[in-house]
């Protein structure tokens, strides 16, 4: 992955220098409270979300815009504006988001968790609430609250995955709730959600240790956290792939389950497992791409990682796509935006949370590549994508001839059927995890620099053009 943005500190943009100066001296900004977390590519923004753990956070949405002149350290400019980032203004404004997702009607989706503070000493300032904009417009479409009955008084949501349909209509996001261990399933038709509560979903008591950037530290009761959609199967529905932040090991479920309310009780057997990692693989993003990888953070290893679902997951497939043990210190999100790039932020999270950043060095990085090289020469390279049709659906489908797609049924030499016949990956088990050695993974030769310098190509970066 290539560097594109470093900070050793995050800041603003302010209308006028007298304004910043006004939120300086009363502590409406405070720079060194400022840690990053999320990130998404639309278009021309790319969008940095900043929780509102400590005060001084202006803006806990923002975006950069990527066809301003280039800026190795921009600030960060609000999204959708300052107002409507205003804290404890629940009707109008965010008060803390973590990860947002654009899909391709050109919404953004955010989840507004409406706390202010890091635990022990969190306020619930606004209840959970999605807010969704019209990237077209930047204006805010609809507004979402949660019930009641989604909620329980541990709930922390971090995490949101997108399942885009045959219509922009037909759109569904899964949220999931790591401390309350529990998975959240909305749809736009209907806007309504509804709550799943599976064992699957809670942390395993055996890997609850963790050791990055030379501190130990642990972080045992988290669950539910990194959540990735695949693309369409064959029936026309998606497998969502999840793991517990404390666990090495991956889950699915189709979501033919997810999206019918009805199956909230009596479906534990449609959750499967899929396989484990390895050790020292705590993940807290995935993402997978149109052909059937999936990328992921290794927080352990400060780097990030990939598995093709084509093969089974086990360690012997899993491969390290890129590694750094300064810049990538804690990865805390991973993103593909249309064009195929790749967009991974480091933050150094731990340390923020455990210790204290040196502000003298570089803290927070954002890097871009392009996913055929990020995993050319691992087991996660796939020669081209393969285009299907879902059986259920029409070939003439505008949306689906947009959607690259591989078939649901493939089998390898030795393997059987998928007992979830829905499933997009044809090697999640039966509720059991194999037996399987701890090896060690595949790594790849550095890559070649991909970022243009500003003198070339019309001081236009590579990923502008895709």
């Amino acid at each position: 992955v290539q560097e594109v943005y470093s900070w050793n500190i995050l800041d603003w943009n302010y209308p006028d220098q007298y304004l910043k100066q006004q939120a300086l001296q009363t502590g409406a900004l405070i720079r060194q409270n400022a840690l990053p977390v999320g990130i998404e590519r639309w278009r021309d923004k790319l969008f940095v979300s900043v929780p509102r753990w400590q005060s001084g956070i202006p803006a806990t949405l923002n975006y950069i815009p990527l066809d301003a002149p280039y800026e190795p350290s921009p600030k960060l400019t609000p999204y959708p504006s300052f107002k409507g980032n205003e804290l404890g203004d629940c009707e109008n404004g965010l008060t803390t988001v973590y990860r947002i997702k654009a899909d391709q009607c050109d919404r953004l989706w955010v989840l507004d968790v409406g706390t202010y503070g890091y635990d022990p000493n969190v306020t619930n300032v606004c209840p959970y609430s999605l807010n969704v904009y019209d990237l077209n417009t930047d204006q805010r479409i609809r507004r979402y609250v949660f019930r009641p009955e989604d909620i329980v008084s541990t709930t922390f949501i971090a995490n949101i995955a997108l399942d885009e349909g045959i219509s922009c209509e037909d759109t569904f996001a899964y949220f999931s709730d790591e401390l309350g261990y529990g998975l959240i399933a909305y749809s736009w038709e209907q806007n309504k959600s509804w709550r799943f509560s599976h064992s699957y979903f809670m942390p395993d008591p055996l890997v609850g240790d963790f050791n990055i950037a030379g501190l130990n530290f642990q972080w045992g009761a988290e669950g539910i956290f990194g959540i990735s959609a695949s693309p369409m199967g064959a029936d026309g529905y998606r497998t969502l792939y999840f793991s517990p932040l404390s666990s090495n090991t991956e889950f699915a479920v189709s979501t033919r389950i997810l999206r019918d309310e009805s199956k909230v009780t009596g479906s534990y057997r449609d959750f499967k497992v899929v396989g484990s990692r390895g050790r020292d693989t705590h993940t807290t993003a995935k993402v997978m791409d149109i052909t059937g990888v999936q990328l992921f953070s290794l927080i352990d290893q400060n780097a990030i990682g990939c598995w093709s679902s084509r093969l089974p997951l086990k360690p012997q497939n899993i491969a390290i796509a890129d590694k750094d043990d300064v810049g990538l210190i804690f990865p805390s999100d991973v993103k593909i935006d249309a064009g195929r790039n790749v967009w991974v932020i480091s933050d150094r999270m731990p340390v923020f949370l455990e210790s204290e950043l040196n502000y003298g060095d570089v803290n927070f990085r954002i890097y871009v590549a392009p996913m055929e090289k990020l995993i050319q020469g691992t087991v996660c390279e796939v020669e081209s994508p393969i285009i299907t049709t879902p059986r259920s659906l029409s070939v003439h489908s505008p949306r689906l001839q947009t959607i690259s797609q591989i078939p649901s049924k493939i089998f390898l030499p030795g393997t059987s059927p998928s007992p979830l016949t829905s499933s997009y990956n044809p090697f999640i088990s039966q509720n059991v995890i194999s037996n399987i050695p701890n090896q060690p993974m595949y790594t790849r030769e550095p890559s070649r620099s991909y970022f243009f310098p500003p003198s070339q190509n019309n001081n236009r970066q590579w990923w502008l053009n895709n």
